[in-house]
């Protein structure tokens, strides 16, 4: 197996707790660290000379994929029984590791570890081309849709959702993000809306991404059809652009948050914001770090979040503008799909 500098850093990391090894189940984890993507279920064991158990289903794929040795899976017993036999006692475990599979391994020392996801929070030349691409698909894509046509010819929003991930899927994108988000009228006040069959109200907002090579984009625009849509654009905006504007390495998650949120708060809708500034993504659509109220981790080179300030009258109409930027001192905007289209 050639050096993966990842496994070389979390093997760094374990031997400093005292650990003998870890149990990776997640998916996402296992495609970081081998390049094979599970389809049914697989377990990764990292250590001096990691291995991955794989299904019978997957057996093939894994052969053809995964930069880690594999085996194929019989039995949790027999898997238990090799780690036993390498005299391996204390187990790290991942944070969502079902009941379920924790208690297959209750005859070890378990202890929960972050170590990945840590990992995963720094992108590689590599992951940051991927998800470079990831948001030209999408925005050449929702230019393509053309929403305000499809507004005027009375599209509904189930449609418009459904059409955006065709086109998504035309231009090279493999799925979408994460369900789309595509309301209009008073349901844009709901953050998490729920695309109905419902003919477009205004203003419409579309919150959508797509995957490519497994690395998910994120963007938000709102399009704005009366004055007072547009005053709160312009709010939002003006959020948007300075919380951008204000990062740098070195700085905390919470402080971006901060710039963000004082803006909205001096216009007076600071209990309309509902939700944070922002997210961390890259294989999933939410990771760590987070630019919220609470998160003081240190933000640094390579790091890409989402800076998506909104505002939400109730029962009226919501605006909400999300853009992905990359860390590098400063934060540099992915894409240049226009703020206000």
């Amino acid at each position: 197996m050639s050096e993966n500098i990842h496994i070389s850093n979390l093997l760094k990391k374990l031997e400093e707790k005292d650990l003998d090894g870890m149990l990776l189940a997640n998916f996402n984890n296992i495609y970081y660290l081998s390049g094979y993507l599970s389809t049914s279920f697989a377990f990764l064991i990292l250590k001096e000379n990691p291995i991955i158990y794989v299904s019978g289903l997957d057996f093939e794929l894994a052969s053809k994929t995964s930069s880690i040795p594999i085996k194929k899976f019989e039995s949790f017993e027999e898997l238990v029984k090799d780690l036993k036999e390498e005299n391996i006692k204390k187990l790290a475990i991942e944070g969502d590791l079902s009941v379920n599979h924790y208690l297959k391994f209750k005859d070890f020392e378990l202890e929960v570890s972050n170590i990945v996801d840590i990992e995963r929070m720094i992108k590689s030349d590599i992951e940051i081309a991927k998800m470079t691409k990831a948001v030209d698909i999408a925005h050449k894509s929702l230019i393509e849709l053309d929403v305000r046509s499809k507004q005027e010819q009375g599209w509904e929003e189930w449609a418009c959702a459904y059409e955006l991930g065709r086109i998504m899927r035309a231009n090279g994108g493999e799925i979408e993000s994460f369900d789309t988000i595509f309301a209009s009228g008073s349901d844009t006040s709901l953050p998490h809306s729920v695309p109905r069959h419902h003919i477009l109200e205004t203003p419409v907002l579309v919150d959508y991404g797509c995957k490519y090579h497994g690395y998910c984009s994120d963007t938000t625009r709102t399009f704005i059809f009366t004055e007072k849509q547009e005053e709160i654009s312009n709010i939002v905006l003006e959020a948007h652009d300075k919380a951008i504007a204000g990062i740098k390495s070195g700085m905390k998650g919470c402080e971006v948050d901060k710039i963000a949120r004082d803006i909205i708060t001096e216009y007076g809708y600071g209990d309309n914001y509902i939700h944070s500034t922002g997210h961390s993504l890259g294989l999933d659509i939410h990771e760590s770090p987070s630019a919220s109220t609470k998160d003081k981790t240190i933000l640094e080179d390579n790091m890409i979040i989402t800076i998506e300030p909104g505002i939400y009258l109730e029962g009226e109409f919501g605006v909400r503008i999300e853009d992905m930027v990359l860390i590098d001192k400063k934060a540099k905007v992915i894409g240049n799909l226009p703020a206000i289209l």
